[in-house]
């Protein structure tokens, strides 16, 4: 393990627990400490995703979010806080990622995900997390990654539903594979309960952790598809689409 860095007494400490799991080891840890993950939008999904991120050792976490924060926001956003309604998110959000783990470096971005932009924040990592509700930033990541040839974590959910799976280049087809373009009845605001984006966003981390230790089996190819009304899981099989413009 030349290459990775080590651990100081202190990180042992800290992730000796999860040192614990058959496969992860201080080899595992050490491989979390080297990497470094994008998450595009930093709300009641991906704010989970990097609040479990950081509390795992990933050394390096690139957020990408837009816009300041609303009270309609503060049901699912477990970064923020009422004080801090009508200021950028992104204060909020590093400065608690970092009260959490000060030896994870947060980087704070004030922007959306857009086609202009998607390739400059892909290049920031090697991890790529989708958990933006907009299909436009979706697809321009999910190309972005493509073409950096970088892996992507795709977490949803609406209402009771929620969907997580793992898109691999050359092993995998897309998210444009089976959402070719922006459906055009889906609207940037519908209904939502924290718990719902917070179970999808807790899953779609250990994806994240998995791609990067090794442990486990990746949902590559596969969509978790979870019905919490039901409690109904179901995993459905994403085929690669032939003649797909982003992996085809």
């Amino acid at each position: 393990m030349p290459d990775l860095p080590l651990l100081t007494e202190e990180e042992r400490s800290v992730y000796e627990w999860q040192m614990w799991v058959p496969g992860v080891g201080e080899e595992g840890q050490r491989k979390l400490k080297a990497a470094s993950v994008f998450v595009s939008r930093v709300g009641g999904l991906g704010g989970v995703v990097a609040l479990e991120l950081a509390a795992a050792g990933v050394g390096r976490l690139v957020l990408a979010h837009a816009g300041c924060l609303k009270p309609g926001d503060l049901n699912r956003q477990l970064l923020q806080t009422h004080e801090h309604i009508g200021l950028p998110r992104m204060e909020s959000i590093v400065r608690r990622l970092r009260e959490l783990n000060p030896r994870c470096e947060v980087i704070g971005i004030a922007e959306n995900v857009n086609d202009e932009n998607a390739e400059r924040l892909v290049g920031e990592a090697d991890v790529i997390m989708s958990a933006a509700p907009m299909f436009q930033e979706r697809l321009a990541l999910n190309a972005a990654a493509f073409r950096a040839r970088k892996p992507m974590v795709e977490c949803a959910m609406h209402t009771l539903e929620a969907t997580v799976t793992t898109f691999v280049p050359g092993h995998t087809g897309c998210l444009a594979c089976y959402v070719p373009e922006v459906p055009p009845t889906w609207k940037r605001q519908f209904p939502v309960f924290g718990a719902v984006s917070g179970t999808a966003a807790c899953i779609g981390a250990m994806e994240v952790i998995k791609l990067i230790t090794g442990v486990g089996e990746p949902l590559a190819g596969t969509l978790l598809s979870m019905d919490l009304g039901s409690m109904r899981f179901r995993h459905v099989r994403l085929p690669k689409r032939p003649g797909c413009p982003v992996c085809g």
